[in-house]
């Protein structure tokens, strides 16, 4: 199973718009701050293209909205007896704000993807079976090569000469 390739300028750039616009209304400006400094670290690993650093940092901070975001429409979400005054803005800023929260899951996974091609190493595993095994390193256990069998080093070679020991 192939994983399409998503270019990480495509992600900054779908994320970036749906914070601009999530952030028309009501949003603080912590909600603000945080998305597009996260951004800018994506344009960073975008600038550089083999830093493995770059893009693990991209991702840490798109996982660390994740739950800023969750918290921020929480906590300044407004009630139903606000629910007669919300104009068409309000709900589009908002409606943009939450798209770019349910985006943020799949653009973690491409970016992890990303970061494993530029040759990162950090394995995440939770039990599922992956797509990313590469099993063309491992020997098969029906072929043995005689060089890698195990040398006892209490008999001695037998076509050497017999060792004088001194005790």
């Amino acid at each position: 199973m192939e994983i399409p390739a998503i270019n990480l300028k495509a992600i900054v750039l779908v994320h970036w718009l749906l914070t601009v616009w999530g952030c028309m209304v009501s949003l603080p400006s912590s909600f603000a701050w945080g998305n597009f400094g996260v951004l800018a670290v994506g344009v960073w690993a975008i600038a550089q293209r083999d830093s493995i650093d770059a893009v693990l940092m991209f991702l840490l901070g798109m996982v660390v909205t994740i739950l800023t975001d969750i918290v921020h429409f929480g906590i300044f979400y407004p009630r139903n007896d606000f629910a007669a005054e919300i104009g068409s803005v309000f709900r589009f800023s908002q409606g943009m704000a939450i798209l770019n929260l349910l985006l943020k899951p799949a653009s973690c996974f491409f970016v992890y993807q990303m970061y494993r091609e530029r040759g990162g190493d950090y394995n995440v595993n939770f039990g599922f079976p992956s797509v990313w095994r590469n099993r063309d390193a491992y020997q098969s256990i029906d072929h043995q090569d005689e060089s890698s069998s195990p040398v006892n080093p209490f008999n001695p070679p037998q076509e050497s000469k017999p060792v004088v020991r001194t005790y």
